[in-house]
């Protein structure tokens, strides 16, 4: 009887920890704002990892000046060996000028099925 007690307990408190972690992950998100990119280079994928086959997608929160050029970029998350291609790629691209300096999230796609890169 008192595991069922302690069962319950510890659900009360893994639902009430996952939603505080929800409310800060929605009121973080809330700071990205959307720019349209003007000037995208595509990430060089490195032939020896795409014939072997490894690929994945790269999340970067790009901070964007008020110019439009790009000032500074983190991983988010992703594959991370493809990280610093997609990290280059992205310090060369172009975004709509705007009043301040912003926050913008971007995901770059490494396929190794694709032909184009």
């Amino acid at each position: 009887m008192n595991g069922d007690r302690d069962r319950k307990k510890l659900a009360r408190g893994l639902t009430c920890g996952l939603l505080c972690l929800l409310c800060t992950g929605a009121l973080l998100s809330q700071d990205i704002t959307t720019r349209k990119i003007l000037k995208k280079v595509a990430a060089q994928y490195p032939a020896i990892l795409k014939q072997r086959g490894i690929g994945g997608v790269v999340k970067l929160r790009v901070f964007v000046n008020p110019n439009g050029t790009v000032r500074d970029s983190t991983v988010v998350g992703g594959n991370p060996i493809l990280a610093n291609c997609a990290q280059k790629a992205v310090k060369q691209w172009l975004f709509t000028p705007d009043n301040t300096e912003s926050e913008v999230e971007v995901s770059i796609v490494f396929d190794p099925n694709s032909q184009t890169q």
